[in-house]
């Protein structure tokens, strides 16, 4: 179950819907704002013997502005703190980018540092800690390209167990998911569904739902589109999170791994791939900045 942009109110009863029915692995993250309302609903539901906290998979993730090396266990211990639990089972850093300390949310190029102030292979360093330490039992990254984690993995002790990146039909990152497989990093997709209700979005944007290609194949199956999104990463072997905070669409989604896709329907699907972002990463562009889009996903 994704936690992004859940409001809120909505998301204890999103989290305590979803274990209900089975879900057992959560995606939260610092800058999400949510985490304290999810660790009550994650101390409600072992209350309740609706799970045990290991057979509970909760991820987090470290944000831009926590890339000091000194500033990466207090970050975790915040979201641990929030999320009311002991350790994390996955830690992820958000995003090959930072802040200058304190800087949440930049607005100028000034609140950003560079890569050169803070390496990651020194922020890596400081989550390989976390793990010695037992507050996290596994980490990783979230949207890096292939060279990124090669350059990271050339002065790694623990290679990334995981990269969390945009995947669906429209953006399938083969290459990608090749690269993660054969070097044994697992791979997550997140915004399945085309991140439909983040702030943003575009008139223009493509609306999956309503591609014929992927209409057709819901139509066959008697199933909403957004299921077939979900099982189209399921069947290609990554874990997958849709966040969703409607009880029926919550179990819902969790009972598309049950679609019996054909050979001939996945190939449909895999046709679809040009290269489209909903997230492109340019929200990261400042005047006269660091970072651009193009360095992010190319370089």
């Amino acid at each position: 179950l994704g936690t992004w942009k859940s409001e809120p109110g909505e998301v204890y009863k999103a989290v305590r819907e979803a274990i209900k029915a089975g879900y057992t692995h959560i995606d939260c993250a610092w800058i999400y704002q949510n985490e304290d309302e999810i660790g009550k609903a994650f101390t409600d539901a072992f209350a309740d013997g609706d799970i045990k906290r290991e057979e509970l998979f909760v991820t987090s993730k470290l944000w831009n502005s926590f890339h000091a090396p000194e500033d990466v266990e207090k970050a975790v211990k915040e979201s641990l703190k929030a999320l009311q639990l002991d350790y994390l089972d996955l830690y992820l850093i958000h995003w090959p980018i930072a802040h200058k300390p304190g800087v949440v949310q930049p607005k100028t190029a000034e609140d950003f540092a560079t890569l050169e102030e803070y390496p990651i292979a020194d922020t890596w360093k400081a989550m390989e800690a976390l793990v010695e330490k037992g507050l996290v039992k596994h980490i990783g990254v979230s949207n890096f390209n292939v060279p990124k984690l090669k350059k990271l993995m050339g002065t790694a002790n623990i290679v990334p167990e995981m990269n969390q990146v945009e995947s669906h039909p429209l953006l399938a990152q083969n290459e990608l998911v090749e690269f993660c497989t054969e070097n044994g990093i697992l791979y997550t997709a997140y915004s399945p569904l085309g991140s439909r209700d983040r702030q943003g979005r575009g008139d223009d944007e493509p609306d999956m739902f309503e591609n014929e290609v992927i209409k057709t194949i819901a139509d066959n199956h008697g199933v909403h589109p957004a299921q077939i999104l979900i099982k189209w990463a399921e069947a290609r072997g990554t874990a997958v999170i849709p966040k969703s905070v409607t009880p029926a669409r919550i179990k819902q989604n969790l009972a598309s791994a049950e679609i019996p896709l054909s050979g001939e329907e996945l190939e449909k699907l895999n046709g679809l791939d040009k290269g489209y972002r909903f997230l492109d990463g340019k929200f990261w562009e400042r005047e006269g900045g660091y970072y651009t889009a193009e360095k992010l996903w190319n370089e």
